[in-house]
């Protein structure tokens, strides 16, 4: 392990973002059409909706994230701004048109993502099941990473999600285990772990996303990465979690890039086939690179 200087937490409700977490402006011709596509189409991204820092190189890289399954999630996640309750939404008609939509686009590689939904039988996998087979029917060069959720143990349902033609799974565990119940009290770390090794058996290549700044040491964080390569995973990805709302979980740290740095290269050495880390890291960050 690198031997890093002693970094005091500097994050409080009223601190500004420390200098590493400026955001570029997105620009470019790439960036410019596909935006224009967006627009002029009415289509749904998550890189938009969630103000996503990175849009700009994703898009100009040929990639974008979709959500699916409606925008009201079950679950109560207190880093997550979508909103919580009971969704009515269930669109049979929707692979066809993120399909259609990817393909209008030119997506080289499509990320798909979506709420959660444990009031449907089979967690919305039938819906994932048809927008990954549709995608690749009008698009059969795009490669796709579906970041799926928890499907709570019900592993019918994880097989359904995942034998569609995707190139890479992933679930994100979201945090280190001691906070899973402030942070997930809805799921439960070891069912995460499980539900990626599970995938990993199915033969896909697996990914997850763990959020830095909520509270959790670092030997946490590594012990997490050690959970994460007993279980088969290929690719991790670590960054800066940002409070969305006054709401939600407040940050408690800012983690500094020497810190991002060395959790890089102790996952490289755990034996984590890739490892993205960086303040402004986000699950489909360089997801093209993750295949």
């Amino acid at each position: 392990m690198i031997e890093l200087p002693v970094i005091t937490p500097t994050a409080t409700r009223h601190n500004k973002k420390p200098d590493w977490l400026r955001v570029k402006l997105p620009i470019g011709q790439e960036y410019a059409r596909v935006r224009n596509i967006v627009e002029e189409n009415k289509l749904h991204t998550i890189c938009q909706s969630g103000n996503c820092p990175n849009m700009g190189e994703c898009w100009g890289a040929g990639t974008a994230t979709f959500m699916i399954l409606g925008n009201v999630c079950t679950r109560s996640c207190s880093f997550c701004a979508v909103a919580t309750g009971r969704p009515n939404e269930y669109d049979v008609d929707e692979p066809r048109r993120v399909a259609e939509a990817i393909k209008l686009m030119g997506v080289k590689h499509a990320v798909l993502t979506s709420v959660n939904r444990d009031e449907l039988k089979d967690k919305g996998a039938e819906i994932w099941y048809q927008t990954v087979v549709q995608v690749k029917e009008l698009s059969p060069t795009t490669t796709i990473e579906t970041l799926i959720p928890d499907t709570k143990g019900n592993w019918d349902a994880l097989i359904r999600m995942i034998e569609g033609g995707q190139e890479v799974v992933s679930h994100n565990m979201e945090t280190v285990e001691r906070l899973y119940r402030n942070v997930r009290p809805q799921a439960k770390y070891a069912r995460s772990l499980e539900q990626i090794k599970r995938t990993k058996e199915y033969g896909k290549r697996t990914k997850t996303g763990i959020m830095l700044g909520l509270g959790e040491t670092q030997d946490e964080v590594l012990k997490a990465m050690d959970d994460l390569v007993e279980n088969n995973l290929d690719v991790l990805t670590l960054g800066q979690y940002l409070q969305p709302t006054k709401m939600h979980h407040e940050v408690i740290e800012w983690i500094h890039p020497d810190t991002f740095a060395m959790y890089k290269e102790e996952g490289l050495r755990r034996g984590l086939k890739y490892v993205e880390s960086g303040a402004l890291v986000r699950s489909s960050y360089h997801a093209e690179k993750h295949i």
